[in-house]
């Protein structure tokens, strides 16, 4: 682990996104609560949050985190077809939520595949990415969208 103690306390938030593309019948019966494990999306959201919450136990070198709030949008995108799980997370401390962000939209992403294999294992989970961080050192960073290759830029 990096040693953090000397570095100030500050409010720290993470965005992080990722797909799920999916057969349309199966984005269809998600949406129609018609699979047979039961809420996708619901159960999806508090894996999310749980993995969120759990994330310096999943990734061996991250610091415990006290997050202050962890929000995940889990979007149908019939153009896709597939959801998008958007995350945002919340601190104050002494690094960052990027991973926290991450994991929640990692795990949720993957507890949709779980619930929906039985009617679609040609799913797949992709695009993970971090889209926009501030707090710490480093201040604000997000990602431009019309980089190739996941260049960032500071605003």
């Amino acid at each position: 682990m990096v040693d953090v103690g000397a570095k100030p306390e500050t409010e720290r938030v993470a965005r992080a996104t990722g797909v799920i593309r999916m057969r349309p019948e199966t984005l269809q019966a998600i949406e129609a609560h018609a699979v047979a494990k039961g809420d996708v999306l619901a159960v999806a959201r508090v894996a999310g949050i749980m993995a969120a919450k759990r994330t310096s136990e999943l990734i061996p070198l991250c610091h415990p985190i006290a997050l202050t709030d962890l929000q995940l949008d889990l979007t149908p995108e019939p153009e896709l077809p597939g959801i998008r799980a958007t995350a945002t997370a919340r601190s104050r401390g002494r690094t960052g939520v990027e991973m926290e962000a991450i994991c929640a939209v990692a795990v949720s992403l993957v507890t949709i595949y779980d619930m929906a294999k039985g009617v679609d294992k040609l799913m797949v989970v992709s695009d993970i990415s971090l889209l926009e961080k501030s707090g710490g050192r480093s201040g604000h960073w997000r990602r431009d969208p019309q980089a190739s290759g996941g260049t960032s830029v500071a605003p």
